[in-house]
């Protein structure tokens, strides 16, 4: 498996597109989110310029893991679309915090492989390191996550410093919540 990081200029053109296109699969076919998908990429207002992702393959080259990092100085999705997920706090707006969203780590291209079961892989886990990583690289002491319940289960069990930022809700039929992820050099760390 290989993982990168980078924003859209720095991202091989076909990698870009291949992420996109694997978004699609995943967040609208498999979990059946239902978000734009222009040309056949899903896409929001929150892909531009300054986004960051993070992109595992597998050892064929296909995309089977994703990650979104937004500054939280600009839009980003829990500001601008889950706000509710904040039990009326304000959303952050700092330098030291960004947000992590469209997280997925399943590999479409194995029929065998289910939706759900991605949050307990060696991928998910791998893809989350990379992704802090890159984070507090780029300046981050915390990340701040609009999440499916079941990444809960992927950050106890991976040992990460988290914390639920509100109450879980259902919208649109999908159990949400919002998560703080401390960014920390602790060896070992622990949902609380």
């Amino acid at each position: 498996m290989i993982i990168v990081s980078g924003n859209r200029g720095e991202l091989k053109q076909d990698l870009y597109a291949d992420l996109g296109t694997y978004r699609r699969e995943v967040f609208v076919e498999l979990l059946g989110w239902d978000l734009e998908t222009p040309n056949g990429h899903e896409q929001d207002q929150f892909d531009r310029h300054d986004t960051v992702y993070v992109v595992a393959r597998n050892n064929e080259g296909s995309i089977n893991g994703c990650a979104r990092l937004l500054p939280s100085t600009k839009p980003y999705l829990l500001s601008g679309v889950f706000p509710q997920l904040l039990n009326g706090l304000a959303p952050p707006e700092s330098p030291d915090v960004w947000e992590l969203s469209r997280f997925a780590a399943v590999d479409v291209s194995d029929a065998s492989g289910s939706p759900r079961g991605q949050l307990s892989s060696p991928i998910a886990t791998a893809l989350l390191k990379k992704a802090i990583a890159t984070a507090a690289h780029l300046g981050a002491k915390r990340l701040i996550t609009v999440s499916p319940l079941g990444v809960e289960r992927l950050l106890r069990h991976a040992g990460f410093r988290a914390h639920r930022a509100g109450p879980p809700m259902v919208i649109n039929g999908h159990p949400l919540f919002a998560c703080w992820i401390e960014i920390t050099d602790e060896p070992e760390l622990t949902l609380y």
